[in-house]
């Protein structure tokens, strides 16, 4: 049956480059990703509500139910089981995963990672577990784009390509937000913007957003109504609070990178779940606001109708006035029951607790600023929504996904302004002192990140020798071009070195160079090689360091160039695809490591 399938792939993939264009075939992909990515995305949501929705007849808010004890700590166990003896591969951390797999793997993601991350993060998350749905759903939309390309023989960029649809796909269909589908994707998995992948990242997004509408309806995920417009007047405030928006994002991830690396010192997985469930339940229990995702939470702060005192609920400060003491300790803690989550065997991402933690950090500056300064008379609803994206903006390094998914969740266009410059200023504030966002943190700290100072440690552990080829046929200076005609039709390569009788390099023959008169016979007996060679732009010794070769081939643009040993003798040559090759290869068993 599996050869019958390959059979009629293979004739359709024969058929297709035949009578549809590539540009077109790709298009058609896109829109095939977004359409699953959008079923993928509206699964887990009903997954969560149905685990959810299961578990919420014995868990009664407010009579300190130790539901809020159990529950979360046999989410992240289940998870764990699923993970350790179902899956048997690390899925956590899903945009990191995408990252690893654009800058090492050409965009192949394990076709597993098309449906473990939604069952995994539908049991933490429905049971409790205080981390959000997104980063599971996108990395399933990216394996999804993945795959599909794979299945259809597709060349790396475009697989890389359908790994970014699918990545929009799914932001695009889990939030109803197609605008900040598309924008993630140029700024989070920092795609190069063009023409040609813009089209397939559009496709995906709108037809991702447009199912999930369809399916679930037209609805705001938030409910929000401004009670106050905002004026030119609050400007300050709001830049103001963009600089603490980007302290809390600073604390946020600086703390969950230093909880990852503590927890990662214990090698038992048993060991990180008794800690993770521990710190978990005794987390959710005094502040049972942490139970979930938290969008409940937020949506009790957003709307004005709404006592916002609900969020108390089942909590010890629920009998006083404690709202702000309250939601303060939330803010320093969320990171810790999310942290733990996720190392006690869970999976989830940080989308959730970013919007979580934005929210009432908003809400937090707005009364207080309106509780110490008479007459500012700020909407902490306001303040609540430009805290969700400049904590967006701060954690994961991009003001524009911030901006726009915060004005699709909610509707709050009329806030594009403030949005923006809280966005900017947060992303500015943490910049100052992280000059990576937490995705890239996690890779950094792996050795996976391609651009981080990781690649000077990579290249000092590449040798001259691992990278010289030698498969080059030399020539002397005084052969004519008959002669040399003859070595060109025993020659794979392009390139020849001519040596004089000490094996030294005079010069290099082209075949680009001398195409035009090759076949000339009449011409043969005319020319000598050392007529027809050229210089190299750069010469290379045995004992160059890799990044003294790197820095040679960027001054002279040269693909190829010679290596001399110490005497001054022709030894082979170098070029930028085998550099490229040895380090991709270095780099990988590094992280492995």
């Amino acid at each position: 049956m599996e050869n019958e399938n390959q059979t009629l792939l293979s004739r359709f993939n024969n058929w297709r480059q035949n009578h549809i264009s590539q540009r077109q075939f790709i298009l058609a992909l896109s829109l095939v990703v977004g359409v699953l990515t959008a079923l993928a995305a509206i699964l887990l949501k009903f997954l969560i509500q149905l685990v959810h929705g299961l578990l919420k007849d014995g868990l009664v808010i407010g009579d300190y139910n130790f539901g809020l004890l159990l529950f979360p700590v046999v989410g992240i166990l289940l998870s764990g089981l699923f993970i350790r003896y179902f899956v048997r591969d690390d899925i956590g951390h899903g945009v990191t995963k995408i990252l690893y797999a654009l800058s090492k793997k050409n965009g192949r993601i394990k076709p597993h990672n098309m449906y473990s991350s939604v069952i995994a993060s539908a049991i933490t998350i429905g049971m409790g577990g205080s981390v959000g749905a997104e980063s599971p759903i996108v990395l399933t939309g990216s394996a999804i784009g993945s795959n599909i390309g794979r299945m259809f023989n597709m060349e790396h960029r475009t697989l890389m390509l359908l790994v970014g649809c699918g990545s929009a796909g799914a932001i695009a269909g889990i939030f109803k937000a197609p605008i900040a589908g598309l924008v993630f994707v140029l700024e989070v998995l920092m795609f190069d913007l063009s023409m040609g992948s813009l089209m397939p990242l559009l496709v995906s997004s709108v037809t991702a957003a447009t199912l999930s509408y369809v399916m679930t309806g037209t609805d705001a995920m938030f409910s929000f109504a401004s009670a106050h417009e905002f004026s030119l007047s609050r400007i300050p405030y709001a830049l103001l609070f963009g600089v603490v928006a980007g302290a809390v994002s600073l604390y946020f991830s600086q703390t969950m990178h230093w909880l990852e690396t503590w927890f990662s010192k214990f090698k038992n997985p048993m060991s990180k779940f008794a800690i993770g469930a521990l710190m978990l339940s005794v987390l959710i229990f005094l502040f049972p606001s942490l139970y979930g995702e938290g969008y409940d939470a937020i949506n009790d702060i957003l709307d004005i109708n709404r006592n916002t005192g609900r969020v108390m609920e089942g909590s010890l400060f629920e009998s006083g006035n404690h709202l702000i003491l309250y939601l303060v300790l939330i803010i320093l803690t969320k990171v810790f029951a999310s942290t733990a989550t996720n190392a006690g065997g869970g999976c989830g991402g940080i989308f959730a607790p970013s919007l979580f933690l934005g929210c009432i950090t908003g809400f937090v500056f707005g009364e207080l600023v309106n509780s110490f300064i008479p007459g500012a008379d700020l909407s902490a609803q306001n303040f609540a929504l430009f805290g969700m994206a400049g904590l967006m903006s701060g954690i994961m390094h991009a003001p524009l996904t911030g901006v726009f998914l915060i004005a699709e969740l909610t509707g709050g266009y009329s806030m594009f302004l403030p949005l923006m410059i809280v966005s900017t200023v947060s992303y500015l504030t943490v910049r100052l002192f992280q000059p990576h966002s937490i995705y890239s943190m996690r890779l950094a700290q792996k050795g996976e990140l391609l651009t981080h100072h990781k690649d000077q440690s990579v290249l000092l552990l590449m040798k001259m020798d691992s990278v010289v080829e030698k498969d080059f046929v030399p020539v002397s200076p005084d052969m004519d071009m008959g002669q040399l005609v003859g070595e060109i039709a025993r020659s794979k390569r392009n390139l020849f070195p001519v040596l004089d009788s000490e094996e030294r390099l005079v010069g290099v023959v082209s075949l680009e160079s001398i195409r035009n008169i090759m076949f000339r016979q009449e011409l043969y007996h005319r020319f000598l090689v050392r007529k027809l060679m050229e210089m190299p732009p750069a010469r290379l010794s045995v004992n160059d360091s890799m990044d003294t070769v790197m820095k040679k081939f960027d001054e002279t643009g040269a693909w190829n160039l010679p290596v001399e040993d110490e005497q001054g003798r022709y030894v082979g040559f170098v070029s930028k695809s085998k550099i490229f090759g040895s380090y991709r290869s270095v780099l990988l068993e590094l992280s492995e490591e």
